[in-house]
């Protein structure tokens, strides 16, 4: 079958990766996160893709060109190209998961970080 099928609410329920690439075409990925309380995705520019991005579960916040907004479960943000932009658990204890859509794809296929330290690494190595 060409494209994709999936329960995402269960998958970003189930995900324990800080980062987990399910399916990736030519123009769009879709992502698996999970930040640990305090942990954030980083403070980034994506200069030549959009991106969305949807809470399942937790709390946090988004800062998008240095504007803060909180998230809860069922919160949507949508990142177009050119704005600087993180996302933060702000909770105490509590594990913020959600998914986004990269347009273009950002990461390889199959993409697979446990943490966000071994993101990091994969990053800048």
């Amino acid at each position: 079958m060409n494209g994709f099928v999936t329960n995402i609410e269960r998958d970003t329920i189930a995900n324990e990766d800080f980062r987990r690439v399910l399916f990736t075409g030519p123009n769009t990925q879709l992502v698996l996160m999970t930040l640990r309380s305090g942990e954030d995705i980083g403070l980034e520019t994506h200069e030549d893709h959009d991106q969305f991005i949807r809470v399942e579960a937790g709390s946090g916040v988004v800062r998008l060109d240095g504007e803060e907004r909180e998230l809860g479960d069922g919160s949507a943000v949508v990142i177009p190209a050119g704005v600087e932009h993180n996302i933060v658990n702000t909770s105490s204890g509590e594990l913020l998961r959600l998914y986004t859509l990269y347009s273009p794809p950002e990461h390889p296929e199959g993409t697979v970080h446990h943490t966000k330290r071994e993101a990091a690494a994969a990053e800048n190595g």
